[in-house]
């Protein structure tokens, strides 16, 4: 079962990304990303969890949540991971693992990096040079962010505008737009990938950082002494 490469903190922000096995194009195929994100729009009706975006590409998956439960994220995501690698090898009559071993999580600050981090999923397509748009890409929460997915949605947007200092839905809607315009104006360099929202612990001010990067240290070290 995949497990998260960090510790878990209560009420936090965190961007998951989880990737087929060997990077392989296992979600090559629409069927299968339709099926992976009605599997997640169900278990997290019982969850305790928040879906803040998302993004299903054809090789890997990002997910920004956050929950008051903790452990309950992981729980989430080794139950929809579990279950459709599951289906999946059964349907395809296949054999071996579907994702790899450890999904990625980074604990995300608030305010303007939230705000980024949301963009940056929604624009992981057009960064693959795969589409124009996020709305050309139907497995994205732009459609849900923008107001254009009316069933079967999946994002929290109370607990999302909660995590903006409460700006309206008509206001972000607008802001949203406005943010996505604007990076996609920019040279094609800089919409390249960040490896900060995939790899680092935190993203956040300089502040946010070295927190939880403190934190994750002594968490560590009171496990590292509970084993002596």
């Amino acid at each position: 079962m995949p497990r998260a490469n960090r510790y878990w903190v209560e009420g936090a922000a965190y961007h998951l990304t989880h990737r087929c096995h060997d990077r392989d194009f296992l979600f090559r195929f629409a069927r299968d990303r339709d099926e992976y994100r009605e599997l997640l729009r169900v278990e997290l009706q019982d969850s305790p969890v928040s879906l803040l975006n998302y993004a299903i590409t054809s090789n890997h998956v990002h997910l920004l949540v956050t929950s008051e439960s903790l452990g309950a994220t992981a729980k989430l995501v080794q139950s929809v991971h579990g279950r459709f690698a599951e289906k999946f090898n059964q349907r395809k009559r296949r054999q071996g693992a579907f994702w790899s071993d450890r999904y990625h999580a980074t604990q995300i600050d608030g305010g303007e990096h939230l705000w980024s981090c949301l963009k940056y999923i929604d624009l992981n397509m057009v960064r693959a040079g795969v589409v124009r748009h996020p709305r050309d890409w139907a497995w994205t929460g732009w459609h849900e962010l923008k107001g254009e997915r009316k069933r079967n949605r999946l994002i929290d947007r109370k607990a999302l505008l909660e995590r903006l200092d409460g700006v309206t839905w008509s206001r972000f809607e607008s802001n949203y737009r406005e943010q996505i315009d604007n990076a996609l104006g920019l040279e094609s360099a800089r919409l390249q990938r960040d490896a900060r929202w995939t790899e680092a612990v935190a993203v956040g001010d300089a502040a946010f950082v070295l927190h939880v990067e403190a934190t994750l240290m002594a968490q560590d070290s009171r496990k590292r002494l509970a084993r002596t």
